[in-house]
């Protein structure tokens, strides 16, 4: 004797065979830490950018008042211009270890 045939449902088989999503392998300790110190650094660079920049900004502000005649003391007007000359050398310092970090 022979088995019988029945029919069998397909169960959905559409939903089966969808690919599911990855979800995200978690970040190791070691993963976190190196993000967290690349992120860190550069935060320090753009840090150091805004500094350079503020520096700039007052030796030109001080520039402006060495050059501002007698509307100024004389003694304002000296130590604007040594400020100047010396924050040109900072930001130039500045730049030069930026460049090699």
């Amino acid at each position: 004797m022979s088995p019988s045939l029945s029919v069998v449902a397909d169960n959905d088989l559409r939903a089966v065979a969808a690919p599911k999503p990855e979800t995200p392998k978690p970040e190791t300790v070691a993963e976190h830490v190196r993000r967290l110190q690349a992120e860190a650094r550069q935060l320090a660079k753009d840090h150091i950018h805004a500094f350079t920049a503020a520096i700039s900004e007052a030796e030109h502000m001080a520039a402006e008042i060495a050059q501002g005649g007698d509307a100024y003391p004389a003694g304002v007007r000296d130590l604007a211009r040594r400020f100047a000359e010396d924050a040109e050398a900072r930001v130039q310092t500045l730049e030069a270890i930026t460049a090699r970090a």
